[in-house]
């Protein structure tokens, strides 16, 4: 063979090497430098989150007034500021707000092909609020002592609750994704029961199909968050449509699709233990064997339950691929899991319970 023809061999052989190595190479920096920043920035704020002794502490504060000032060596300082008064009520909403500042933190920080995701979590929020306040308004309850302070449209919210009819309701949640199922409920279609799930139905369907539209590590970590998100309101759908004797005719509406778990075996037996006995085979199997005994008495246990195996998975998830959106997932629902003790303790310590007490009632709440 001509040396020339052995040198355009080696040539041509070294440039496809370079060229996969240059592929391969920008390849690892678009997947993993995005998440260099933000993932250490969120690492920083995990070791600022409360413990369990901080927890104690707060607990033994007596008082409101010393429980916010118990807090002000923290995040949540910022959000207390404003505070007109020392009630329950504006604390729980500066906890709201201190909350809705973790999502907007994240959306801002993370990169663009994964921010859009944790609006959409926040939208979760705004579902919350409308089934909510409709269904107070129904009541004939005050409607604003259901708004929670976080969302991405709580103008509106507050609009709907101050709203002097149902067809006002309509003229402000026009243009939302919620105008038509309203629509519906308002002219007798749907019960406010169907009402509810077709927002939940709405809203887990963009998150999957979000979910669904990654690629990689992103598409397999939120595509399994939203399942098990799924699964979680889905089983819990169920065990509470047992608990009251309602028929599979009448649950299978109420259950949203996208979940990782067949629901069918439960709809047809007669009673919310053998219910749980069918989930014992599945992968929530062991979970729910962890608090069987209490589950059968108190379904919200279970509820605690299944949060604490998202974020356990989670966690797994983020140790598996440390530089990715699971770390920022993690962290989200440790600060949501915070605050929805810190709302537990400032409630106890407003209805005057021990501190002993609170310490044990506000563990459950977590």
């Amino acid at each position: 063979m001509e040396p020339g023809a052995v040198s355009g061999i080696l040539d041509t052989t070294l440039a496809v090497v370079f060229t996969w190595v240059g592929y391969k190479t920008a390849r690892i920096i678009w997947k993993y430098t995005p998440y260099s920043y933000p993932n250490a920035r969120i690492r920083a704020m995990e070791a600022k989150l409360l413990t369990e002794q901080r927890f104690n502490e707060l607990a033994e504060s007596r008082t409101l007034q010393n429980f916010v000032v118990g807090l002000e060596d923290t995040d949540y300082r910022d959000y207390f500021a404003d505070l007109s008064s020392y009630d329950v009520e504006s604390i729980e909403r500066a906890l709201e707000r201190a909350l809705a500042g973790t999502y907007e933190l994240m959306i801002k920080i993370l990169p663009k092909r994964s921010a859009p995701f944790f609006r959409l979590m926040l939208e979760e929020w705004d579902v919350r609020n409308v089934a909510s306040v409709v269904k107070a308004k129904l009541a004939g309850e005050p409607a604003a002592d259901y708004v929670i302070e976080i969302g991405t449209m709580l103008p509106k919210i507050k609009a709907i609750a101050g709203a002097k009819t149902m067809e006002e309701i309509l003229v402000v949640l026009e243009g939302t994704p919620y105008e038509e199922p309203y629509q519906k409920l308002i002219l007798g279609e749907i019960t406010p029961r169907e009402f509810e799930t077709e927002l939940y139905r709405m809203h887990y369907g963009k998150l999957l199909s979000y979910a669904l539209s990654r690629k990689e590590d992103e598409r397999i970590i939120l595509e399994e968050f939203v399942r098990l998100r799924i699964d979680r309101l889905n089983i819990l759908t169920v065990l509470r449509a047992k608990a009251a004797g309602m028929s599979a005719e009448d649950i299978r509406p109420m259950i949203i699709s996208g979940g990782s778990v067949r629901l069918d075996p439960l709809l047809h037996v007669d009673d919310l233990g053998m219910a749980l006995a069918e989930l014992d085979s599945t992968k929530y199997g062991q979970v729910i064997r962890d608090v069987r005994e209490d589950v059968e008495r108190d379904l919200s246990v279970l509820e605690r339950a299944l949060e604490r195996h998202i974020l356990t998975r989670v966690n797994e998830l983020n140790r598996f691929y440390p530089l990715s959106v699971a770390a920022p997932l993690g962290y989200v629902l440790q600060k949501e899991r915070e605050v929805r003790k810190l709302r537990a303790i400032a409630k106890l310590i407003s209805d005057g319970l021990e501190p002993e007490r609170i310490k044990e009632m506000a563990g459950d709440a977590a």
